[in-house]
């Protein structure tokens, strides 16, 4: 996704602002230029508010042990003080590209951030989270925490991984062996001659 992102944005910035925008005759970014400076710029003042506006949430009880979140346990000293006396579920944005962290909307509604309760795991999508939690629940796995998920999680993008390797691999090797050059030199060559025109007859090669 990071790959796909950084694309997306080279292919506005390189390809889309320079090329010549069929309403306006001109590309983008000359006209933006031209009028950035005529037009006020408003920029959100917290940009940490402003980039969680965009962020998918769940609502979730606050627990003695923390925010679960998809078979996840999150936490943060900060919502210390809010353990039993939220009465009421609390917002929890997350960003599906990494679930290592999610921000938890509290009762005086500032965010607060909450990381694994385990700091040592390593950082999943939420796509992996949830192939690990299924591949656990169908072993009969009844209890899943952070820990089992995120370590099949890992697993299963080294098996990936791995795939992919070797697929390229075998890809490469079938290319390189389709293009192998055969031995014509028996054959006589045809380079240089135009089929178009006729070539002289020779009676005493008959």
């Amino acid at each position: 996704l990071r790959e796909l992102e950084r694309y997306i944005a080279l292919d506005i910035v390189g390809n889309y602002h320079q090329s010549i925008h069929r309403t306006l005759g001109r590309p983008p970014i000359a006209v933006w230029r031209e009028q950035e400076g005529e037009i006020p710029l408003r920029l959100p003042q917290d940009r940490m508010q402003f980039w969680l506006t965009f962020l998918p949430e769940q609502e979730r009880t606050l627990q003695p042990t923390g925010i679960h979140l998809f078979g996840m346990r999150y936490w943060s000293a900060a919502l210390s003080a809010d353990v039993g006396t939220a009465n009421r579920r609390l917002l929890v944005k997350y960003d599906p590209r990494d679930m290592s962290r999610v921000f938890v909307r509290r009762p005086s509604g500032s965010f607060v951030e909450a990381r694994y309760a385990d700091l040592t795991l390593a950082s999943v999508t939420l796509h992996e989270a949830l192939a690990a939690r299924r591949t656990l629940l169908a072993k009969g796995r009844r209890e899943v925490n952070t820990r089992a998920i995120v370590g099949t999680a890992i697993e299963q993008r080294q098996l990936v991984d791995a795939a992919v390797k070797t697929t390229a691999t075998v890809r490469r090797g079938r290319t390189s062996s389709s293009k192998t050059k055969v031995d014509d030199s028996g054959w006589g060559s045809l380079r240089g001659i135009d089929s178009s025109k006729p070539v002289a007859f020779d009676e005493d090669m008959e």
